[in-house]
């Protein structure tokens, strides 16, 4: 077993917090976005109307957030025109977003590419091993599947959302891993 001294683990602190952030497992609640705004179109508080993303002031947080109601509320082609307007399109947030979204709308060869793109960028990101393993296993490739749930356990995240989610999506049926 490998211990760890108090300033190795004081380090992976930051790290792990980082990765918690990115694995949020609350589904996204509707809102107006999902509700009153149609057309890729999202709602501005501020403004109190459906706004089109790439034309409004809002940050790619505010951005971000509708992506996500978007393509959990199976509105993935106005997901994908939101990620369009955000400004950073190589941040593993965004590409991995990007794979679930084109995932949701049937095109995985295009969803496999932003998983592997958001890994390149990020190889430590476990929700993008995450979904890119439901995908596999969604191509009944469960060996490669399997292979990111390791990988993500090897990372730490044994814990985490993203493993959970793996695992159930592959039947939950792996006492050898």
């Amino acid at each position: 077993m490998i211990r760890l001294t108090p300033f190795a683990l004081a380090t992976l602190l930051p790290v792990v917090a980082i990765a918690a952030s990115m694995d949020d497992d609350t589904p996204p609640q509707a809102s107006e976005t999902t509700q009153q705004c149609t057309d890729g179109k999202i709602w501005d508080a501020e403004a109190k109307a459906c706004v089109n993303a790439d034309q409004s002031s809002l940050s790619d947080d505010t951005l971000f957030d509708a992506v996500r109601e978007l393509a959990y509320h199976k509105q993935p082609e106005a997901a994908l025109t939101v990620l369009d307007a955000m400004s950073n399109q190589t941040e593993p947030r965004v590409l991995n977003m990007r794979g679930f979204a084109l995932r949701k709308a049937g095109q995985m060869e295009a969803a496999m590419e932003s998983y592997l793109a958001a890994l390149e960028a990020d190889p430590n990101y476990l929700l993008a091993r995450s979904y890119m393993g439901q995908a596999l296993a969604e191509l009944g490739q469960l060996d490669a599947a399997r292979d990111q749930l390791l990988e993500i356990r090897a990372r730490g995240g044994r814990d985490t959302w993203a493993y959970a989610s793996l695992k159930q999506a592959l039947g939950g049926q792996f006492s050898a891993y």
